[in-house]
């Protein structure tokens, strides 16, 4: 079956890629074999997810988006991908002004217009709540949770929802963290019911972390925006960083402030464009 032509762009934020795709027509979204397809670096365009930008859900928002993880699945929240559309919806002329305003399936976000290639974008507040993570079996809200893995041992972790769930293991060198087997045994282990990105921490001084991220629906990235704000998040409330953080990832540098436990979280960085193109499959 032939399918009309599917234009997109490729953009990336810290080294966290994208396909993204305007639909602000009212097209329906590729479906999750097609995600797929589109995602595939050897036989399609490549990319860790698929944004599709949508008409606004809100008053006063400029526009909206959905998240596409690369094995097609549907994602709540992605921090990097936000300031992707946010620079596309500036380029496009959608939006203006240094301030504006995105719908995300996790909620509305404020969006400042740092200048250059930066955008600064509010993700909410964390929900600690095992619950609202959501965690299973676990009732009772803790800043820190022993679990056992079979073959792998006892884990100590923190827990929070960026609008999407999250685990954060604080490791002593990332380097050497057993991302690739602890990140997917803990997504497989049942404690997240709709899995979760397992972020390993590594504190180098109270304003500045390392971090690697083994997201669910596509391995380790480059970077990983929502996992920033969440470790940030969780070490913040354990003492062991400050407000304002500094997190150097595999591919790059986001900013990441917490003013106060009622606050959101505010995460700053780079977003670029790679290409444009038409995918014909």
């Amino acid at each position: 079956m032939t399918r009309s032509p599917l234009r997109f762009t490729k953009m990336h934020g810290a080294g966290n890629d994208f396909v993204v795709i305007d639909l602000r027509d009212g097209a329906a979204p590729p479906a999750p074999e097609r995600c797929r397809a589109l995602a595939d670096r050897r036989t399609g365009v490549g990319c860790d997810q698929i944004l599709t930008i949508e008409p606004p859900a809100s008053a006063g928002a400029v526009a909206g988006y959905r998240i596409w993880n690369a094995d097609g699945s549907a994602s709540g929240q992605c921090g990097n991908g936000a300031r992707c559309v946010a620079a596309w919806l500036v380029r496009d002329g959608a939006a203006r002004g240094p301030r504006f305003v995105l719908d995300s399936p996790a909620g509305v976000h404020a969006v400042d217009v740092l200048g250059g290639d930066r955008y600064r974008v509010a993700m909410g507040r964390p929900r600690f709540a095992p619950a609202q993570v959501p965690m299973a079996g676990i009732e009772r809200e803790e800043v820190r949770y022993e679990v056992v893995l079979p073959g792998i041992g006892t884990l100590g972790l923190g827990a929070v929802s960026m609008g999407n769930p999250h685990a954060v293991l604080e490791v002593e060198d990332v380097d050497r963290a057993e991302v690739g087997t602890v990140g997917p045994a803990l997504q497989a282990s049942g404690l997240f019911p709709e899995s979760a990105n397992i972020g390993f921490a590594q504190v180098v001084d109270r304003g500045r972390i390392r971090l690697r991220v083994y997201e669910r629906g596509v391995g380790e990235t480059l970077a990983c925006g929502s996992g920033a704000c969440a470790a940030v998040a969780v070490l913040a409330r354990a003492g062991r960083v400050d407000r304002d953080v500094a997190v150097a990832l595999p591919g790059g540098e986001l900013r990441i402030t917490w003013p106060d436990e009622g606050a959101e979280v505010l995460m700053a960085g780079p977003a670029a464009f790679v290409f444009e193109g038409e995918w014909i499959q």
